[in-house]
This record gives structure tokens, sequence and C-alpha cells, in this order.
């Protein structure tokens, strides 16, 4: 139980690591057109994300897939550009309760959360795989390693529906100003990790 609890930490703090920022900004573009009300929409989102990741994380860290890990690292910023670009295109309904069933309320949401989630559950195995060493059971810890991931994840939508929440129901600020500055931001911040990847660099040799 100690070590189960250990890589739960682990996946935890992995997550929710600043220096690691890459997921918390994916996670962030995610949530950004969305409210405190609507969590629901962003539980099945979020979900979505999960079931991808967790499939990749498993396949990876047992060695039932191969990839090339800079080729990931590229990927992983490229889907948040993506993520927070589709938010540009979010128009505020006259409810501030709501919103439009052009943009959150689409299936397609959900589709592109796991199709990124199988990307990003690449990213996570390398870090735990590099933890594992040659360690023979490894089920236990990647089971924790992943429930350990998805508290931080919750953490972080929490944080991130609590700011909405403050921003457009106490400050009543514009719902699709709160949605360009956010998704702005983490699209300016993803493209900097693009543009400083190594491996798009050797590529564009």
């Amino acid at each position: 139980m100690d070590d189960f609890l250990i890589y739960l930490r682990l996946g935890f703090d992995h997550i929710t690591d600043p220096s690691g920022y890459d997921h918390i900004l994916f996670v962030i573009a995610l949530c950004a057109v969305y409210t405190l009300r609507q969590w629901r929409q962003v539980l099945i989102l979020v979900t979505a994300f999960t079931i991808g990741h967790s499939i990749t994380l498993a396949l990876a860290t047992l060695q039932l897939i191969t990839y090339k890990t800079a080729l990931i690292e590229l990927l992983i910023p490229i889907t948040i550009l993506i993520t927070a670009i589709t938010n540009f295109f979010f128009q505020e309904t006259k409810s501030r309760s709501l919103v439009s069933s052009k943009q959150s309320g689409r299936p397609w949401r959900y589709g592109l959360a796991l199709a990124f989630g199988l990307i990003h559950g690449m990213g996570f195995s390398n870090y735990l795989r590099s933890l594992l060493g040659r360690e023979a059971d490894i089920v236990k810890p990647l089971l924790a390693f992943n429930i350990g991931l998805e508290l931080g994840q919750l953490v972080i939508v929490s944080i991130i529906l609590a700011i909405a929440y403050i921003v457009l129901d106490i400050l009543r600020s514009s719902r699709l100003r709160w949605t360009l500055i956010v998704s702005g931001m983490v699209a300016g911040m993803a493209l900097s990790l693009i543009i400083n990847n190594e491996y798009l660099s050797e590529l564009l040799k």
C-alpha cells in the first residue's frame, strides 16, 4: 500500500507541477469555454480526455506500443494550440448560464479531448517508465500513477471553474472576453513551446 500511495502522489505531482505546465495548459484550454454551472459537461469532457490518456499510458508503459519521444513532445503543445484555437470560435449567448450549442455542446469537443488524450498519455508514460526502471510488477504502480493524474487533473479543473465563477458571476465580466483572453494566453504559450521544440528545429534544418 505504501508503494501505491507513492506512485499516486507521483502522478498527482507530475500533472500539477508548474515546471511541466504543458498538460496544465491543455486542461485550461479544454475548460476555457465552460462555467461552474456546466460542471456536468466539463466532467464528460475530462472523462473523454482521461479515457484517451489512460489507454496509451497503459499501452506505452507495458511497452505494447513504441513511438518517438521527441515527436510526442512536439505533438503535445500542438494539441494545446489546436484546442485553444477552437475556443476562438466561441459565441456568447444571451443567457449567461448557457453555453452556445455551436461551441461547447457539440460532440466533436469530446472526440477531440479523447484523441488528444491518446497523445498526452504517451507523454505521461515517459515519466512513469523512468520511475519504474526494471521493476517487475508495474500494474499497481500504473494504476496508482493514473489515479494520481486524475486527482491532480480534477484539482486543476476545480481551480479553473472557480476562477471562471468569480470573473463571470461575481465580477460580471463578458463570457466572450474571458474565453478569448484565457485561450489567447494558452495559445501563445503553446506556440512558444512549439517554436522552441528541438525536434521541430531539427526537422526544419
